[in-house]
């Protein structure tokens, strides 16, 4: 997934992307991703996952889903439910552990790391969640008939 990186305030960067609410800049020769909860470091308004917490103290399936849709595959601007990369979510309210079964978009995708932290960190904001466990899985293949309509529209891949 890469080495955390700390870059000292006021230092000049070059941003190169931002998709899907996150950011890539370039700093001193080196690509540096910034998570959109952390997007007020560079100026802009950060993404807020504001959940309110159940009252029941219970994780709200909702709410897993709803962080679900705030992660973005790096190279399309379309999210992972979306694209139909989330297979399954298993919620344990006793133990506050949420296991997600998601795939790629291809085996060999080597943003797959990357994917994997963004999931489990976004999910992690959901009150109530204590620990979250992402196992990628590649049976069944992704296809692109796995995408939501919208994201078959937004991709051009719509037929």
């Amino acid at each position: 997934m890469g080495d955390p990186v700390t870059i000292p305030a006021h230092t000049f960067v070059t941003l190169t992307q931002s998709l899907g609410g996150n950011y890539t800049v370039v700093y001193n020769g080196n690509m540096v991703r910034v998570d959109g909860t952390d997007a007020d470091a560079l100026g802009f308004e950060p993404m807020a996952l504001d959940f309110e917490p159940p009252s029941d103290g219970r994780i709200s399936e909702e709410q897993v889903w709803e962080a679900l849709h705030t992660v973005f595959d790096p190279e399309i601007p379309v999210d992972l439910v979306n694209l139909g990369l989330i297979y399954k979510v298993d919620i344990d309210q006793a133990s506050g552990q949420v296991g997600i079964a998601m795939t790629l978009t291809a085996p060999g995708c080597g943003m797959g790391p990357v994917l994997v932290g963004d999931v489990e960190y976004r999910v992690r904001q959901v009150p109530h969640v204590r620990a979250v466990t992402v196992e990628l899985v590649f049976d069944p293949p992704w296809h692109r008939d796995m995408m939501s309509e919208e994201a078959q529209l937004e991709t051009g891949m719509f037929y």
